[in-house]
């Protein structure tokens, strides 16, 4: 009996703690959008825009959670489910409820009543037990954990109740229409109906749920919605143009080449499914295709960032780099330095194996980890920089920064006391590689721990 409920706490712990186990998607058009379509909304619950991250997950689940910090996750899935930008919109909005409730440092108030409740089951169950009783020993265990997880559940539950009512009011206070928020709460009802889920078939699903029942949610939100002044707004045009282009440009790069030209077949010529094909065709190394689809993009919007950056993408990756400095180069410029794309100017220049682009491969490449220092790519091209002008320590500290977000700790310390010990003393880059040693020391020393 103890292990099992040891084991029911410890997955209540990994859903808190899931984002660590799937891979993050990185992609500048699409962040750019995220953050247009959430900055009403946090702005309406008291937020800095810039303040929250918001962190696409490589998972077909239609799922989003928070996990500590300022951070909402949005899964891969929930995108290809979602119809439109607003529908994303009310995730958000709950999403938020549950960071401006702090939900997840509360946790362990749900966590340690129904801790309480399965210790005394424990007490009472051996107290049976010595008294001859094993039948009546188990059955107090059994009610025991039932009771806990009840007990646990019930606070899930409410905590979710006060997201959906937080997540209504940062909406109509952005004059966001929560009409996508009943949208997709439909479509989470026809999966439970599908599954097998709903109240009239299994009475006492609500008792085994997390999340209140979708039905009970749905009456609740349609009627303060629909009482919103902003229920009839739709979002704006080119908002909900742009969510649709990253709908396909994700589904095109994570879907099989066969199932895009399926979902997205030659005969579509509106800028989605020339997206999504792209992909698809650069995917199967069709690449005359995909620079068709590509040019056609650009043909119907030539100051477009992204369809430049995609043109230069496929250039590099077809072992083109020289063609793709120009439009990269002009993305680049076009995004203000965006520092993903930035980042891909600087593959570029590098890849040309042209000594005479390393300068400015250099100076793209340092401005791009001065605005996101979270990528190792980025760190990685650096490091090759460094070591082809000579500047062996800063090459060793950039791999050591790349290391120590791969969690590759031992190699981190190393690289990292190798620069310290070459760079000039007390200087930023000094310091930056004593504090990489530390921190993945104490990286290393919590997993032995842990261990």
């Amino acid at each position: 009996m103890i292990s099992r409920v040891l084991a029911f706490i410890a997955v209540l712990s990994l859903c808190v703690q899931g984002a660590a186990a799937q891979s993050v998607l990185r992609d500048a058009e699409t962040e750019a959008m995220f953050r247009e379509a959430s900055a009403p909304i946090f702005k309406a619950a008291g937020f800095n825009p810039d303040a929250i991250d918001l962190v696409l997950l490589n998972d077909g689940s239609i799922n989003a959670f928070v996990a500590g910090g300022q951070a909402i996750y949005i899964h891969s899935g929930l995108i290809g489910a979602a119809d439109s930008v607003n529908e994303l919109q009310g995730v958000i909005a709950h999403e938020l409820g549950h960071i401006t409730g702090g939900h997840i440092i509360r946790f362990d108030e749900g966590l340690k009543p129904a801790t309480g409740i399965t210790v005394l089951s424990l007490l009472l169950g051996g107290l049976a037990a010595a008294a001859g009783s094993a039948d009546a020993a188990m059955g107090v265990f059994m009610a025991g954990q039932q009771a806990a997880m009840g007990k646990f559940l019930a606070f899930s539950r409410a905590q979710e109740s006060s997201a959906d009512a937080a997540g209504a009011d940062f909406l109509s206070k952005a004059g966001i229409s929560g009409r996508g928020s009943i949208e997709f709460f439909k479509k989470l009802q026809n999966q439970e109906y599908r599954y097998g889920y709903s109240a009239s078939s299994n009475p006492d699903a609500e008792f085994y749920r997390t999340h209140p029942m979708t039905s009970d949610r749905l009456s609740t939100l349609q009627d303060s919605y629909s009482r919103d002044p902003a229920w009839n707004t739709p979002p704006p045009a080119s908002l909900q143009a742009r969510f649709l282009r990253v709908k396909a440009k994700l589904y095109g790069y994570l879907a099989d080449p066969q199932d895009t030209l399926r979902a997205y077949p030659e005969y579509l010529t509106d800028v989605p499914a020339r997206y999504a094909r792209a992909y698809a065709f650069h995917k199967e190394a069709f690449v005359d295709k995909a620079l068709a689809e590509t040019k056609s993009l650009i043909a119907s919007d030539p100051e477009n960032p992204y369809f430049l950056e995609l043109e230069g993408q496929i250039l590099l990756e077809s072992g083109r780099p020289a063609d793709a400095l120009g439009p990269l180069r002009r993305a680049t410029a076009l995004t203000g330095n965006s520092p993903l794309i930035a980042t891909t100017f600087g593959h570029a220049l590098i890849a040309t194996e042209d000594k005479d682009n390393f300068a400015e491969a250099e100076k793209v490449l340092r401005a791009s980890v001065v605005r996101d220092r979270e990528n190792p790519f980025t760190w990685y091209q650096l490091g090759v920089v460094y070591e082809a002008k000579g500047d062996i320590p800063r090459a060793r500290l950039a791999s050591a920064e790349q290391q120590l977000m791969n969690m590759q700790l031992g190699n981190a310390v190393r690289s990292a006391e190798a620069a310290e010990a070459a760079l000039p003393k007390g200087t930023p880059d000094w310091l930056r590689a004593q504090d990489i040693a530390m921190s993945a020391r104490a990286m290393m020393e919590r997993q032995r721990k842990s261990r």
